[in-house]
C-alpha cells in the first residue's frame, strides 16, 4: 500500500478549509464591545475589555463557511442586581436592553433579543451575543427568557483551555482533525454539534499517545481510526461531557454521525485495493480535496469531451449544516406509483428506462423562511458521450422536483436549504439506472 500517494492531498485540503475571515469577524466583535464598553462601563474607546469571543472561533475549530460568531460580554455586577430584581422576566428585560444599545450603533442591521442571546445579523454571518456576569470561579451566569425567565451558567474558557493543549500536544494536528470533521459533516449533510466534535475528537486525541508524535503523513490512518471510534459511540447515548469544562453537550443529532462514520470507513476500507482512496475521501470530504488525474501515455484512442457543467455548493453559498433533511422519490410509470426510490436503493437494484422520477422532502427541523435548491448530476460514460452531466445548482423553492431515467449511469439528487444566504442543510440521493 502506497500510504504517501494517498495523504498528499490533505496539506492542500487542510489549507483550502481554514477559517477565511477571523480578521472581519473580530472587528465586528470589536465594534459590539466598544458600544458595550461605552454603555455599561463609561469607556468609550475601549473595544477589547469584558469581550470573549467563544464558539468554534473562540476554540479555534472553526472552518470555512461558518455561518455565526459566538461572543460573550461580561456585564457590571450592578446591571445583575438590577435585572435580577425584577418580579416578572428581568432577563427578558436585560435582552431587551442590550438590544436597544446595540441598534443604536447599528440602526439599519436586523437586531433581535430573544431565548438566550442577542442576535445581529450582519451580511455573511449572523453574530450572537450572549451578555453574562462572569463569577468567582471563572463560569459566567447569563440570562434565559424561556418559562419566565432564569439565569444559567456557562463555562467556555476551559473549554478553548483544553482544545489548545491538546493541538500544542499533537504538533497541531488536533485543530486540523476537528476542521475535517466539519467539513465530513458540512459536505455529507447531518448535524453534528461543534462542541461534540471537538469533544470526541479530544477524546480521541487524548487516548493515542500515538499522535504527540505524528505528521501528516499520517492523517489518512488517523482519520480511519478517528472515523472507526465515532462509529464506536453510542448514537441514542443523551449527552457527553464537554471538552475541558465538563458542561454536558447533547446529542443534538440524534447521533447520526455514528452510521455516518461506520459507512465513510466502509467507503474507504472498499476502494483501499483498488487504490482508488484519494476518489472517496473527494466524496467524503468536498471537492476541494484533491484528486490527481491519471495521466494516459500513448493514448491511441480519442477521449470523449464534454462540458463541465457542474456547480458546487460552497461555490455560491457558505455551508455550515445546522439541520436535518431528507428525500425520498416516487418512481411512477404511465402515472402510476411503482415504488419509493428509497425501497429500490435498500433493495439494490437499478431503475430502468422511461420511468418518472418525483423527488420531494421528506422532512426537515430547519425552521422557515428558507430558501430550496437543486441539483442534478449526470454520472458515467453515457452522460458524457451525450455532452449531458449537468450538475447546475438551480433556485426553485418546491418542495418537489420531477426527472425521467433517461440513459445509464449512477447518477445523483442533491437539495439545499439556504437560511439567511447560507446554505444550512443538504440531502443526497443516489439515482442508479442500468440497461434497459
Amino acid at each position: 500500500m502506497a500510504l504517501a500517494a494517498k495523504v498528499d492531498g490533505f496539506d492542500v485540503f487542510c489549507s483550502s478549509i481554514a477559517l477565511d475571515n477571523f480578521e472581519e469577524m473580530e472587528k465586528s466583535a470589536k465594534s459590539i464591545a466598544k458600544k458595550l464598553n461605552s454603555v455599561y462601563y463609561g469607556l468609550d474607546k475601549d473595544d477589547t475589555s469584558h469581550l470573549y469571543i467563544v464558539g468554534s472561533v473562540g476554540r479555534k475549530t472553526a472552518i470555512k463557511g461558518i455561518s455565526d460568531l459566538d461572543i460573550l460580554f461580561d456585564l457590571p455586577l450592578d446591571t445583575y442586581k438590577k435585572f435580577d430584581a425584577y418580579q416578572s422576566n428581568g432577563q427578558s428585560a436585560l435582552l431587551q436592553e442590550v438590544k436597544e444599545s446595540l441598534q443604536e450603533r447599528y440602526p439599519k442591521t436586523d437586531i433581535s433579543g430573544d431565548g438566550q442571546v442577542v442576535v445581529i445579523e450582519f451580511n455573511h454571518y449572523t453574530v450572537e451575543l450572549v451578555p453574562g456576569f462572569k463569577q468567582s470561579d471563572g463560569r459566567f451566569k447569563y440570562p434565559d427568557t424561556h418559562n419566565g425567565g432564569n439565569w444559567k451558567y456557562t463555562n467556555p474558557l476551559p473549554e478553548q483551555d483544553a482544545c489548545q493543549v491538546c493541538d500544542d500536544t499533537s504538533n497541531g494536528i488536533y485543530f486540523d482533525f476537528c476542521h475535517i470533521i466539519r467539513k465530513w459533516k458540512n459536505e455529507q449533510g447531518f448535524k453534528f454539534g461543534g462542541l461534540l466534535i471537538d469533544t470526541l475528537v479530544h477524546d480521541h486525541f487524548e487516548d493515542n499517545e500515538f499522535y504527540k508524535n505524528a505528521s501528516i503523513d499520517d492523517y489518512f490512518d488517523i482519520l480511519k481510526n478517528l472515523l472507526s471510534y465515532l462509529g464506536e459511540q453510542d448514537k441514542d447515548r443523551t449527552y457527553w461531557y464537554a471538552v475541558g469544562s465538563n458542561q454536558q453537550v447533547m446529542n443534538s443529532g440524534n447521533g447520526a454521525f455514528v452510521d455516518r462514520a461506520k459507512r465513510a470507513l466502509e467507503e474507504i476500507s472498499a476502494a483501499e485495493p483498488e487504490d482508488n482512496v484519494s476518489t472517496i475521501l473527494q466524496q467524503l470530504l468536498g471537492n476541494e480535496y484533491p484528486v490527481e488525474q491519471p495521466v494516459m501515455e500513448n493514448a491511441t484512442f480519442a477521449v470523449c469531451s464534454f462540458d463541465h457543467t457542474e456547480q458546487f455548493i460552497q461555490s455560491l453559498f457558505p455551508v455550515d449544516i445546522r439541520y436535518s433533511l431528507s428525500l425520498d422519490c416516487e418512481v411512477r410509470q404511465n402515472g402510476f406509483r411503482e415504488r419509493l426510490l428509497s425501497a429500490i436503493l435498500r433493495d439494490r437494484q437499478l431503475l430502468r428506462h422511461n420511468k418518472q422520477l418525483d423527488f420531494f422532502i421528506t422532512g426537515t427541523d430547519c425552521p422557515k423562511p428558507y430558501d430550496i435548491y437543486w441539483k442534478v448530476k449526470n454520472v458515467g460514460p453515457v452522460a458524457e458521450r451525450k455532452n449531458c452531466i449537468r450538475g447546475q445548482i438551480e433556485e426553485t423553492n418546491s418542495q418537489t422536483h420531477q426527472e425521467h431515467t433517461d440513459f445509464q449511469g449512477s447518477h445523483y439528487v442533491e437539495c439545499y436549504l439556504i437560511k439567511n444566504s447560507v446554505c444550512v442543510a443538504r440531502a443526497h440521493i443516489n439515482v442508479p439506472i442500468g440497461v434497459a
